[in-house]
């Protein structure tokens, strides 16, 4: 992948495509390409297959996708699957039919089984049923992956797949009933602080564990594999290391800054105990995360403190 390469970045406006194009531009790359979903409607067969025969790109990052928390998924089960099994469809075969070079695909976590022996390994695939809550989304990120497999089994496409663990940074989402639990703590203990509450409530009893990673992590993750990993298997991307719900409660609330107390709701549930991907093969290959959390989310607290400074004005 050369400085001019043609580089496309589908989902360039959500939190991960917006950190890859950052990441590219910072490394000195010149021609990306990217489509808003006003200007490309990637669940349109013939428009997408007419972008690919015009634009001509010789890279894909496949970061598009319909994404939300466990209400979303739970709500939106069909939309969720259609939408996402329709635009990777269509990326992925035009990618193949135009030349592409090379294509990166990227899943979540929530592919593995719920109850794969933890930390979460890449052979544990299809090794078990999965979490009912977000099911459709998982299996249209899985057909994902088997579509890279399958064009490279039967046309010998370069088409690699990675599997982020759960993601926050700039660019994230801070619905109040659509967004993961990180951006959604952030926003409670923003809100809390700002009308003087004197507590926090927190579901559940605090004591599962969670791994996060900064979303310009895995992008700088991402630009690295491509550039360096070639192969069928895919790959996981995360820190390796996770943290309890409480922990992550109170590191979000110094940052936030914070100073009432924390409750936590026990009669609400946990979840899975924990969720945590085994990252050997990624350090293996010479990469490791550089963004701690505490760090990370004092970034993603001034992203959030613009974004809603610009909601109010």
């Amino acid at each position: 992948m050369q400085l001019n390469d043609k580089i496309y970045i589908a989902g360039h406006r959500g939190m991960v495509g917006g950190a890859i194009s950052r990441r590219l531009q910072t490394l000195g790359y010149t021609n990306l390409v990217t489509r808003s979903s006003a200007e490309l409607d990637l669940r349109s067969q013939a428009a997408v297959n007419e972008f690919f025969a015009t634009e001509k790109p010789e890279y894909v990052f496949l970061a598009a996708a319909k994404v939300g928390g466990i209400h979303a998924n739970n709500t939106y089960r069909a939309e969720f699957l259609y939408d996402n099994l329709i635009m990777e469809a269509n990326i992925i075969h035009a990618a193949w039919q135009n030349g592409v070079k090379k294509l990166m695909f990227l899943g979540s976590s929530c592919i593995y089984p719920k109850l794969a022996p933890q930390p979460l390994r890449e052979d544990s695939l299809l090794t078990g049923p999965l979490e009912p809550t977000n099911e459709p989304y998982a299996i249209a990120k899985i057909a994902g992956i088997k579509l890279c497999e399958a064009y490279r089994d039967q046309y010998g496409a370069n088409f690699i797949s990675v599997m982020p663990t759960n993601l926050y940074g700039i660019g994230d989402n801070y619905h109040p009933e659509n967004s993961h639990v990180l951006p959604a703590l952030i926003r409670r203990f923003h809100e809390a602080k700002e009308s003087g509450a004197s507590n926090v409530t927190v579901w559940g009893s605090g004591t599962p564990k969670r791994e996060f990673l900064f979303a310009d992590d895995l992008a700088a993750a991402c630009v690295y594999l491509m550039l360096h990993y070639d192969e069928k298997e895919l790959v996981n991307i995360g820190t390796g290391e996770d943290l309890t719900i409480r922990e992550l409660a109170e590191t979000v609330k110094e940052v936030v800054g914070f100073t009432g107390e924390l409750v936590f709701d026990s009669s609400k549930p946990d979840g899975t105990p924990r969720k945590l991907m085994d990252v050997s093969k990624l350090h293996k290959l010479g990469w490791k995360h550089s963004v701690e959390l505490k760090e990370g989310l004092e970034q993603a607290y001034a992203d959030f403190l613009q974004k809603n400074q610009m909601v109010t004005l």
